[in-house]
Parts: C-alpha cells; sequence; structure tokens
C-alpha cells in the first residue's frame, strides 16, 4: 500500500476541477482495498472510490480522507456455450477497451456503449447506459469488497437493484461496496434492429443494412465523436444531466403547448424526456454560465470553459436547474457523483 498525501483532485477530475485529498492510493488488488480500508478506519478518516473521473465532481474544499484509485486488472473467458460467452472484467479495466474486446470477440450485449469513459468497475455503479443498452442487461454478477463486513462478497444481478442510471451503490448502499471485478454474459448473436432511435436514423442516413457488432460499434463511436467533447481536449464530465423521468399525465400536460416533445415509454406510467432538448428549448444551447458552457451540440454536456472553482460549476447546475423548471416545470438531476 503506497499512500501519497494532499494530491489535488482536479488532476484525476475529467472536469478539472477539485481541491486535495489528504490521501490518495493505488489499489492494483482487491487486498490492497481491504488495506487501504484498515489504515483509513484507524484514523476514522472516510474512503473515497475513484475510477476515471469521468462521472464525478470534486468540490474545491477537496477530500478529508483517503480516496482509492482503482486500478484492478483482469480479462478472462469462465463460461461459454453455443449461446453465449460469459466473461470476468477487472474493475480497473478501461471500460471502452472492455468494449472493444467484447466486440473483437463478436460478441453482443454492450457494443452499444462504446467511447463511454472510466473504468469498468464504475459501470455498474450508475448502470451505465447508452443508445438502447446498459449495463444491467448483460452483468451476470460482480464481485465487491464489504467495507461494512471486511469481506468480500460476490452480488448477483438482482441484489444490486438496477433502474434508470442508478443501483443501490448511488442509493441504499452508497459508499459500503467497492466492486473489484465484473461478470457480463454477452450473446453471441449479431446485434438486430430495431435499434435506438439515433442509432437508427444513423444506420438509416448511411444506408447501413447488414448489423454486426464492429458495424454498431464504429456507428456509436461516430455518433458520440461528433456529439461530445473529447475531455482530454475540453474538460467536461459526459453527459451532466440525467434525463427526466416524468408520469404519463405530465407529458400530456405539456404535450399541450409542445407537441413535438420527445418522450420514451418506461412502462408503468412512466415516461423518459430529453433533458438535452428541455435545456435547448430552454435558449441555453451554447450560453456561457458561470465560466460553464452549454455545449452547443449536446446540451446534456456542460464544458468548464473558464470555471476556476466548484462553485462556478454548483451555480451554472442551479441555474440551468431552475431555467427549466421555470419553463417545463419539471425537475432535472445531475448525473456525476460529487466528492
Amino acid at each position: 500500500m503506497d499512500l501519497h498525501p494532499n494530491i489535488p483532485l482536479k488532476n484525476f477530475m475529467t472536469m478539472r476541477l477539485g481541491g486535495p485529498a489528504l490521501f490518495m492510493a493505488e489499489a492494483q488488488t482487491p487486498e490492497e482495498i481491504a488495506e487501504i480500508y484498515h489504515f483509513a478506519n484507524s484514523r476514522s478518516l472516510p474512503v473515497f472510490v475513484l475510477g476515471g473521473g469521468s462521472n464525478v465532481v470534486a468540490n474545491d474544499q477537496g477530500f478529508a480522507g483517503v480516496v482509492i484509485h482503482i486500478r484492478i486488472p483482469g480479462f478472462d473467458v469462465i463460461a461459454d456455450d453455443l449461446n453465449s460467452t460469459t466473461v470476468r472484467v477487472g474493475a480497473g479495466e478501461i471500460w471502452d477497451e472492455t468494449v472493444k474486446r467484447t466486440v473483437d470477440m463478436h460478441l453482443s450485449g454492450i457494443e452499444a456503449m462504446s467511447a463511454i469513459p472510466g473504468t469498468t468497475g464504475a459501470a455498474p455503479v450508475q448502470n451505465v447506459g447508452a443508445y438502447g443498452q446498459e449495463i444491467a442487461d448483460s452483468l451476470q454478477s460482480l464481485t465487491a469488497y464489504d467495507s461494512q463486513t471486511d469481506t468480500f462478497v460476490t452480488l448477483q444481478n438482482a441484489d444490486c437493484d438496477f433502474s434508470y442510471r442508478d443501483s443501490i451503490f448511488r442509493g441504499s448502499e452508497k459508499g459500503r461496496y467497492v466492486i473489484t471485478s465484473i461478470t457480463l454474459k454477452l450473446s453471441k448473436s449479431s446485434p438486430q434492429p430495431p435499434f435506438y432511435d439515433a442509432l437508427q436514423k444513423y444506420f438509416d442516413d448511411h444506408g447501413v443494412h447488414a448489423f454486426t457488432q464492429e458495424i454498431v460499434r464504429n456507428a456509436v463511436i461516430d455518433i458520440r465523436t461528433n456529439k461530445l467533447p473529447d475531455p482530454k481536449l475540453l474538460p467536461n464530465s459526459g453527459s451532466f444531466f440525467k434525463n427526466a423521468i416524468i408520469e404519463d399525465w405530465k407529458l400530456n400536460e405539456l404535450r399541450t403547448s409542445y407537441p413535438d416533445m420527445p418522450a420514451y415509454d418506461m412502462g408503468d406510467g412512466m415516461l423518459k424526456l430529453s433533458t438535452g432538448w428541455l435545456i435547448e428549448q430552454a435558449g441555453l444551447k451554447g450560453k456561457v454560465i458561470h465560466g460553464m458552457r452549454v455545449h452547443d451540440k449536446n446540451s446534456l454536456v456542460l464544458i468548464n470553459e473558464s470555471a476556476g472553482s466548484y462553485a462556478d460549476l454548483a451555480n451554472a447546475r442551479e441555474e440551468i436547474i431552475g431555467v427549466v423548471r421555470d419553463k417545463f416545470g419539471v425537475q432535472i438531476e445531475q448525473e456525476p457523483l460529487e466528492i
């Protein structure tokens, strides 16, 4: 266990904001996670688990505890039959590299989640998803360190209580588990239409009528490249706001004034709105608010153009939330976690 004091968190966040961590330590093995927790507990210090820093923002005060930077490697086939292949992947593996490996193996299930930044172990935390797929569809189980019992446990898919961009790791058991590996069961069948609307439109526009995992992956990468800024060049956390979930009566009310408002049926009388559409219709697309620019190609994304502090980001967030609430009566929420 190698502890480093007073490490600036902004150097590990794709938004490039945040004060120092009291301590930071890399974990290359599950056992190192337990060691770091033992150290933190002996000094009554809080712990925060960090992957790629692409879906988390840090405040100006930093973190008065220990940040564990997850670097656990591994990619192994653990089961194989005529219809599927099951792989176990270390939590520190880069997510997009995991997707590429499965696509190269001609496996379906996560190819539409290509080019999402971050680590593999972070994917279940917010039930990562894109273009009609989400990690809950393929995740069979995961292994984790349970900080309450100081043991390593296996959680099945149902134990994670997945929902739209949510799980026990963000909700009821936030801070309890540190994911060390995930197990995915992937199909050997080729992807089949109908695809998610934006992806289907891409195929229609490009005259694509035959589909493989690689074709879907390349299409998603092309779409994302054109609508999402590279955090290495323009500091951002990807989609900063979740798509809003509303009841069907609210959509009927809204469509009396906005008949073209896009919505996606989620069942049980609930619908998902395009928060990017709401922000754009509220006149905020391309605007710079407290140093944060609402991306002109995807209004869900906030780019740190000149913000010097987390306070600037927080002020921009609250202003955007307020404008959307005042115009539509819809409450939108931040997607990235906070440290």
